[in-house]
């Protein structure tokens, strides 16, 4: 039987409850999340769209450093079964797993699968790899399409990851390539697939606050949620969205740029009875980078640098200090404000 159509005043009251849910969504998205680009003017040269999107960009990037971005090139296909393989591994034993450990000392990061110590804060084990062919990557046996699936999901990540610095370079009016030439060795990215383990009574902690230190990341997240970015004073929620990656920027920029574009502050909140799986690339620079304000952000314009000048690799090994032997208070964690001038 057709179900009666509303009379009078049940459908304007029914009209009215629609516009107010839909107000209330546009609120919600206006002023509690994070914008989200469609990068297809960027891949097929549409001027006018890169024009509009590049607005939202900047200043995404000058508020609080972190967006999402649709069309991306990335294959979806690719993005949902990197994130399902990733389950698999994990779900491994332990002894499993720890066929595929770091091996190299030499590394700048370990490559191949780590578990938190018992100790952090961070309550995650994750699977890091540098680019396809680099001497340092440790790959498992089990799953077997895990190795391949990985290269892959590198490969389109870095090509993502090229147009984002150049997006970047554009958005800050940069001279044309100056960040590609400066950062011209694409051997220090890295990929890092990641689980969070559940919250538990007392705890929700999946990844403490803090900021990236590299150009940019690019984070593929699944539906379980938990990542969230803080901007005023308030930590906003990264809703999951099929199909989108999130980008942030790191502290490499907000240095080069004296602060005009900002490193982005994030963490990532367990939920109770559900482990959250993540994926993300590292858009790096080689450690012996020489890292201080632009002269056109400084000099040019008559303003003070806001940082010193400091190698890369030197802000790298403090940065994973902080991993190794956490300091007992959060005071004393190395930040990119380590590096600040008075002024």
């Amino acid at each position: 039987m057709a179900r009666p159509r509303p009379q009078g005043r049940e459908r304007e009251i029914g009209k009215r409850k629609r516009r107010e849910t839909s107000a209330a969504r546009d609120l919600e998205m206006g002023e509690a999340s994070i914008p989200t680009i469609d990068l297809s003017p960027f891949l097929r040269e549409d001027e006018d769209g890169k024009k509009k999107a590049m607005e939202v960009i900047t200043k995404a990037f000058s508020e609080y450093g972190f967006f999402q971005v649709v069309n991306h090139g990335v294959s979806l296909n690719l993005m949902k079964e990197t994130l399902e393989i990733s389950k698999v591994f994990f779900d491994y034993s332990d002894e499993e797993k720890s066929k595929s450990r770091p091996s190299c000392p030499n590394a700048p990061l370990p490559a191949g699968y780590t578990r938190q110590p018992a100790h952090s804060r961070d309550k995650n084990e994750f699977f890091l790899t540098f680019p396809p062919g680099s001497n340092f990557n440790v790959f498992p046996q089990n799953p077997p399409q895990f190795r391949d699936l990985f290269k892959e999901m590198f490969v389109q990540m870095s090509k993502l990851g090229v147009v984002l610095e150049s997006i970047i370079n554009e958005c800050l009016g940069l001279p044309t390539n100056f960040l590609k030439e400066f950062n011209d060795d694409r051997n220090s990215d890295f990929l890092v697939a990641l689980r969070y383990f559940p919250a538990s009574n007392n705890d929700n902690n999946g990844l403490l606050e803090h900021e990236d230190g590299n150009i940019v990341s690019l984070v593929i997240q699944d539906e379980v949620g938990g990542l969230q970015v803080h901007k005023n004073g308030e930590w906003i929620p990264v809703v999951p969205v099929e199909g989108t990656i999130v980008v942030n920027l790191g502290d490499v920029i907000q240095v080069l740029s004296n602060k005009k574009f900002k490193s982005a502050t994030h963490r990532v909140v367990s939920t109770e009875g559900r482990n959250r799986y993540s994926y993300v690339f590292f858009h790096n620079l080689r450690g012996d980078r020489w890292i201080e304000p632009i002269p056109q952000f400084t000099k040019d314009i008559g303003e003070p640098p806001k940082y010193r000048g400091f190698l890369f690799k030197d802000y790298q090994e403090l940065r994973m200090r902080n991993k190794t032997h956490p300091p007992s208070r959060p005071e004393d964690v190395i930040h990119i404000s380590h590096y600040e001038m008075d002024t």
